[in-house]
């Protein structure tokens, strides 16, 4: 019998690294907690730094709770309460857009469903309204029709989630480690044939037992007081029922004595390991030394698994290990995809090695070091954010939740302060010694009602919108001329830095193979002359610090975040590889196979496969665009990438005068100008820097479907291209405002058709990409297979009336431009967002404060303008990409436009 085990006691010194970098304490997120008459707990923190609110609700109910037979139905359910409640019917999303909330969304998992979205601090009261309407008063709102179409909605994502690479693995998994009976057996999603099954009053029951304010946790984080809070939230839900007494289970790990193995086969590009052993639930003294043993199992470059499995043998192209938490037994797995050609049972042998490596041996103290910092980082970063997944509320509303202590965190950070190599020697012994399964993929040949209730006559008005507050940059040249963009931002002790080149994936037609310049950015990673990739990446993760390298179609950049305490020295490596990359002939031969292996599973995942292949066919094949949208190249062109090529793209693109710098955090100007003149003022190069040529091309003529075959696929991708005018062209903002009006927007006309009135598919969206010439613009919308031909026609239709009987109204704008505007305030709570809206503006050749600017733009918008945006619309020089069953659709297609099949390698 497993027991947990006490992790070494936390006055134990800590690591001097983390000791002197970081205080525990001064991540405590001060809060006050309430509980109303009627059970219901309520958490507030106080956070005034931008004027939102992140209203954050939690019930302690999830798949756990569901029977055999009953699957899905917390899934379910969560669908439901979105689409109305007795005093809005309407749809749940629509008075957020108009106040500009943000992170709106509900999730649902074995042991929670929550619901959670940020608001200007003026609608605090109408996001209440909404949460306690639906949760005292939903049953009246529950029609068959709503059940009958959110039935078909989940459906289809499940069909949209099945039809993705290695998700079958899931199912097999959860039913090798959990025995019959344990509620953790069956995934969230269901199954099909319980979906099916589903009653009214099936789902109305669900609602009495688990939806009663006793089992709710509702966190407020933000720009409100404590006071305000309690006194907002009592008006709104003290008169809702507690709800009756749940039973639970507490802890529930399985004793699995014996190993298991399964094979499964699905449409993927490689085979790939899983294998999970179950341990300690996510409250337990020990779930802190297992998430720093999977970290330095098969976590990043530097972990044992990547090094022996990608570096030394060359067996695998991909490496991770995680602890997936939950209350009654957490899951330990490690994930492994093998390269061509490698044999399953030496890479499942050297699986064994590791793991008994850390059963019968302490890890190392820099190994320790660096996964603890790792987590401390992100744990930081984190909190940066009052909401949304991994907020300030999501953290406390979780300890509230599992622990019954919405302090727990703070026990968890001292649990990894204190950890040592004994202390996760011990855990190892007591969780990875015994048994596990192994699953492997392969390509398939006494509570009180107050008397004063809210008047739910009508939504609560919201009479008055926070003002956007964002910063204007300084701007200063570095020595040799580079121009930086500064914004300091305190809320954290953390800084975001960009580099950006003037290049991307279109800089490859230049005469380089294609994916030489994503190439050229991942190659950055494996070090300079002076250090390699693994020693860049260990000293990194000793800092506390992160670097990633990647580019997009106009734009090559270098992300560097650090802890401002370790900036200086993360700075100085990470100016290094920029400017003196290594590019060893080694380490491409290293990589070549793994880039290949992503170009496969690029091509067995519908979304990626329907990128790869459109832009071609929109732009041509010798233009700048037209190539594969992951920026990854073919087999081909990779195979004539060589280090020569990559130094060549290096010494052209990559150099002081086609750079910009970008700064957002917790530093000072002056300090910040000595850094950057020390790391990046000296650098200069001869001769000039690379010109691309970006050509307007002609639209092209006539309606063409173009088919990828996936026999007996359930669901069909639908994504359909043209051409639109560029983002500096002056109808620009009328051009998308009217595709948000048609398909940009939860409740565009496109989704709300697709979606929430036929159940055709989980979403479906029309969007376009910022770049520097034409834009490419897509329809896109995965629907289930006997329903592509019926979809493509809404497609038409919606575009088709938009030209002419039902063009854009003057509510739609309205409402569309009230949506973008009020979600403003709320959009630049991180440092990287608002890096990132800098460099934005900066490609577009904006005012570096045009968000300040964008009400005045809308002002001058008129709903003729928008109407006027027809060619967006036309429907006669469209291509679509289609991927699913050919033979279910291709003979209808040929009737309506010329039809291609595409020969996929």
């Amino acid at each position: 019998m497993k027991k947990t085990l006490l992790l070494a006691a936390l006055a134990v010194t800590h690591t001097s690294l983390f000791a002197q970098s970081i205080d525990v304490k001064s991540l405590e997120i001060p809060h006050t907690r309430y509980e109303l008459d009627n059970g219901l707990t309520l958490l507030v923190h106080e956070d005034h730094k931008a004027p939102i609110v992140a209203v954050s609700v939690w019930y302690n109910v999830g798949s756990k709770d569901e029977k055999p037979g009953k699957t899905g139905f917390a899934h379910l359910f969560e669908h439901l309460m979105f689409n109305g409640s007795e005093n809005y019917d309407g749809e749940y999303f629509k008075p957020f857009e108009q106040v500009g909330a943000t992170d709106m969304n509900g999730t649902t998992w074995f042991d929670r469903t929550n619901y959670f979205q940020n608001v200007p601090s003026t609608a605090v009261d109408l996001a209440l309204w909404m949460e306690s309407d639906r949760m005292g008063h939903l049953l009246g709102a529950i029609t068959q029709e709503k059940l009958d179409n959110q039935r078909g909605v989940v459906q289809n994502e499940k069909r949209q989630g099945d039809n993705s690479p290695y998700r079958k693995a899931e199912y097999s998994l959860l039913e090798g480690i959990f025995p019959e009976g344990h509620p953790y057996r069956w995934s969230t999603i269901g199954s099909m044939e319980d979906l099916n099954a589903a009653s009214l009053d099936d789902v109305k029951d669900w609602f009495k037992q688990y939806y009663g304010a006793a089992n709710t946790v509702i966190v407020l984080a933000g720009d409100i007081t404590a006071e305000a809070a309690k006194q907002k939230v009592e008006h709104y839900f003290g008169d809702i029922p507690p709800g009756p007494p749940v039973k639970r289970l507490r802890s529930y790990v399985p004793e699995k004595e014996i190993s298991s193995y399964e094979e499964v086969f699905d449409k993927v590009a490689a085979e790939r390991i899983y294998r999970v052993w179950p341990v300690a639930g996510r409250t337990t003294d020990d779930i802190e030394a297992l998430n720093l043993l999977a970290k330095i199992a098969g976590e990043g470059k530097t972990s044992r698994l990547y090094q022996r499995l990608v570096e030394k043998e060359k067996l695998a192209t991909g490496v991770s290990a995680y602890v997936e938490e939950h209350t009654l037994a957490s899951i330990f797995n490690v994930e492994v995809t093998l390269a061509d050609g490698a044999d399953e049972e030496e890479v499942s042998a050297i699986i064994d090695e590791e793991i008994t490596k850390l059963v019968k041996s302490k890890v190392t103290k820099s190994e320790l070091d660096g996964a603890r910092m790792r987590t401390l980082s992100r744990t930081i970063r984190g909190m940066e954010k009052i909401g949304g997944f991994g907020g300030k509320a999501n953290v406390l509303a979780e300890g509230e939740l599992y622990a019954d202590d919405s302090n727990h965190y703070m026990e968890s950070l001292e649990r990894y302060a204190g950890a040592t190599p004994k202390d996760l020697n011990e855990v190892a012994k007591a969780w990875l010694s015994g048994g596990f399964h192994q699953v492997i993929v392969r390509p398939f040949p006494n509570y009180a009602v107050s008397s004063e209730s809210a008047d739910r006559s009508t939504l609560p008005e919201v009479t008055e919108m926070p003002e956007l507050a964002f910063p204007t940059p300084e701007e200063f040249k570095l020595d040799n001329g580079i121009s930086v963009y500064f914004v300091k931002r305190d809320a954290v002790p953390d800084v975001s830095m960009r580099v950006v080149f003037n290049s991307g994936y279109a800089a490859d037609a230049n005469g380089y193979p294609l994916g030489t310049s994503s190439m050229t950015m991942r190659m950055l990673e494996e070090g300079s002359g002076k250090t390699d990739g693994e020693a860049y990446k260990t000293e990194m993760d000793r800092l506390g610090a992160a670097s990633y390298f990647g580019a997009s179609l106009d734009s090559s950049y270098a992300h560097l975040q650090s802890l401002t305490a370790n900036l200086k020295p993360a700075l100085s490596l990470f100016s290094e590889v920029i400017q003196k990359p290594a590019m060893r002939d080694n380490d491409l031969t290293k990589l070549k196979p793994i880039w290949l292996s992503n170009i496969a599973q690029e091509k067995s995942q519908p979304v990626q496969l329907a990128f790869r292949e459109l832009p071609p066919l929109l732009f041509g094949n010798d233009h700048p665009y037209g190539m594969p949208l992951t920026g990854s190249g073919t087999n081909e062109s990779v195979g004539n990438i060589t280090t020569k090529t990559l130094k060549d793209f290096h010494s052209t693109w990559l150099r002081p005068d086609n750079a910009q710098i970008i700064v957002v955090g917790d530093i000072e100007k002056s300090t910040l100008k000595a850094m950057l003149n020390d790391s990046f003022g000296e650098w200069n190069v001869s001769g000039k820097a690379g010109k691309k040529e970006i050509a307007d091309v002609p639209q092209v003529k006539g309606r063409t479907f173009y088919l990828a075959d996936r026999p007996d696929s359930p669901q069909s991708l639908i994504l359909a291209g043209k051409l639109i005018p560029s983002i500096t062209d002056e109808d620009a903002l009328a051009i998308d405002t009217a595709n948000a009006i048609v398909g940009g927007k939860f409740t565009a006309r496109l989704n709300m058709n697709l979606r929430e009135d036929k159940g055709w598919a989980y979403g479906a969206r029309t969007m376009s990409l910022t770049t520097a010439g034409m834009r490419p613009w897509f329809a896109y919308a995965p629907v289930q297979s006997d329903k592509t031909v019926d979809s493509i026609n809404e497609i038409d239709r919606e575009m088709k009336e938009y030209n002419g009987k039902n063009p854009a109204t003057a509510t739609e704008l309205s409402e569309t431009v009230t949506t973008e505007v009020r979600k403003l305030p709320g959009s630049f709570e991180t440092n990287n967002s608002v890096l990132s809206e800098i460099q934005s503006s900066l490609m577009q050749g904006k005012p570096l404060n045009y968000p300040m600017l964008l009400q005045q733009e809308y002002d001058k918008l008129t709903l003729e303008d928008v109407r006027e945006q027809s060619d967006l619309f036309t429907t006669d020089n469209i291509v679509y990409m289609i991927v699913g069953d050919a033979s279910l659709y291709k003979a209808e297609l040929e009737k309506m436009g010329k039809v291609v099949m595409l020969d996929i390698e």
